[in-house]
């Protein structure tokens, strides 16, 4: 027997975004909402796609100090789906651990919460049919350093399910609930609903599906928030499981997203602004109607690199005042300045001053990982204090963090940065 599954993961509802400058009260406004209202779109999926399950794979709430507008809406949303016959199954993550859910509101009828203590094993009714036993279990503490995917084991009739929040090896995210992917293939599940990854990615394609479907609404001008956010869809079949590969759909009200524009055939700031803008439309077209909360990045050798440094401030509200009055709105977040005065790598290597000793150990390091990755974990904030602070400290990858650091010394060193 065919039928569908929704998996969706950290909602983190009714949160602030972080990481942001200051916003205009309408982007504040809208960004206070669209966790609450990704949640309501993702309802709405499950009704249209006429679910039999739905999975929400942790971090539901952002902590255990959840409001009264997330619980509401949470619970009014999994009382349609209930009146639908559509089954809710709940793990708690690092971020809503049992531990501080002790007084939480009972759940509405159709919908299920997996407790912290074993691995439980739901077996699934459709149109009287036992289509799938889902198996769960839920984190006791926000630090759960057990491997629990360990726990699971096959059992029960139709398509075996295992939701799970843990961290699959990603280096980006905090290590609760460690496991491997020898652990989940061993469990004999045929798919596996993962969450605590902030970015979409399938681990295991096949023998069994494993997949995180990523944050469900963005939240900050980070990495792993930009792009499109959303819930997996799933056509199965109670004996053959997942009939072809998870299906990503789009639930976010408010899209972040970095803009990078390379200046060097450009001789206006007026032309960089209009580059800038001819690029967020096509973000904005891309987004399908949604709003969205930009980065813009400047890079590239620039004949009036220290003029464009001076107008950085006044680039950004002119950014901003055209993206406002725009339906629905574009936000610039920030502008980053990267550029640097037109100079040719090759030469400045050439020389024996300090420029290009400079250059010559940032070349070593990009050969030197393991180096490049001691040397980053042992800077003091201090560094966030000088003027390296905002080409910086956007920036995760070493890779990203080493050709930055370039950019600004070369730019201090070459360009007349410092004088």
């Amino acid at each position: 027997m065919r039928f569908t599954v929704v998996h969706a993961a950290d909602l983190h509802l009714d949160t602030p975004c972080s990481g942001l400058g200051r916003t205009a009260p309408a982007v504040a406004d809208a960004l206070r909402e669209a966790s609450l209202e990704s949640f309501d779109r993702l309802v709405e999926l499950c009704l249209d796609e006429q679910a039999a399950i739905l999975l929400l794979a942790g971090d539901v709430y952002d902590g255990p100090e959840r409001g009264i507008r997330a619980e509401r809406r949470l619970l009014g949303g999994l009382a349609r789906l209930g009146d639908a016959g559509v089954r809710t199954f709940i793990v708690h993550g690092n971020h809503d651990p049992l531990a501080g859910h002790e007084h939480a509101a009972a759940l509405p009828a159709g919908s299920f919460a997996f407790p912290a203590d074993q691995v439980l094993s739901v077996p699934v009714e459709w149109d009287g049919v036992e289509i799938a036993t889902v198996h769960g279990i839920s984190f006791r503490e926000r630090e759960e350093r057990r491997n629990l995917a360990r726990l699971f084991q096959a059992s029960g009739p139709g398509m075996q399910i295992g939701v799970l929040h843990a961290n699959v090896g990603d280096p980006e995210h905090a290590a609760y609930a460690p496991c491997s992917v020898e652990d989940l293939r061993s469990a004999g599940m045929d798919y596996w609903a993962l969450g605590h990854v902030h970015r979409r990615l399938t681990v295991l394609a096949g023998g069994p599906w494993a997949a995180y479907p990523g944050v469900l609404q963005g939240r900050s001008p980070a990495p792993g928030e930009r792009g499109a956010k959303g819930a997996f869809v799933l056509s199965c079949d109670a004996a053959l499981g997942l009939l072809a590969p998870p299906r990503f759909v789009a639930l976010d009200r408010i899209r972040f997203a970095e803009i990078a524009v390379d200046v060097s055939e450009l001789d206006s700031a007026q032309a960089v602004l209009d580059r800038l803008e001819a690029a967020a439309a096509a973000e904005r077209d891309a987004a399908d109607g949604r709003a969205l909360v930009l980065r813009g990045v400047l890079s590239g050798a620039y004949g009036q690199d220290e003029e464009l440094h001076r107008a950085q401030a006044e680039m950004l509200q002119s950014l901003q005042e055209s993206g406002l009055a725009l339906a629905p709105f574009v936000w610039w977040d920030a502008l980053d300045v990267q550029t640097h005065p037109p100079l040719r790598r090759e030469e400045v290597l050439a020389g024996s001053d300090l420029a290009a000793e400079v250059l010559r150990e940032v070349d070593r390091l990009a050969l030197a990982p393991a180096e490049l990755l001691a040397m980053l974990g042992e800077l003091d904030q201090s560094l966030m204090r000088l003027p390296v602070r905002d080409a910086l400290g956007r920036r995760r990858e070493p890779e990203e963090l080493l050709r930055a650091a370039e950019d600004v010394c070369l730019r201090l060193l070459v360009g007349g940065g410092g004088q």
